[in-house]
């Protein structure tokens, strides 16, 4: 399956707009982590703990909405936007959203 953040891929027409397809996940971020970034936060530099975290959470958003879009007969999502939210007590929980368009090229 082609995934894009553009609305169209080169070389290959849309054939079929299917629908809107959306993928969602909430992963929460331990305390020890949140304790090594706040250091990372004073200190500088990046905090390769959150990094992991944002990305295993882009990754299964990305993923639950591939699997909604070959369910209903797409063979490609085009305009996905992804998003990212902190949520719960102190921001203790990262919220990643995706959408974008089911299409048959």
């Amino acid at each position: 399956m082609l995934l894009s953040t553009t609305a169209v891929i080169e070389g290959r027409p849309v054939m079929e707009y299917l629908g809107v397809v959306t993928g969602e996940t909430i992963i929460g971020a331990n305390f020890v982590k949140d304790f090594f970034a706040s250091i990372r936060d004073i200190v500088g530099g990046r905090s390769g703990s959150y990094e992991k975290v944002l990305r295993e959470a882009k990754d299964t958003a990305m993923r639950e909405m591939e699997e909604r879009a070959a369910r209903i007969g797409a063979n490609a999502v085009i305009g996905i936007d992804i998003d990212y939210e902190t949520m719960g007590q102190n921001g203790s929980m990262i919220m990643v959203t995706c959408s974008g368009t089911a299409v048959r090229l």
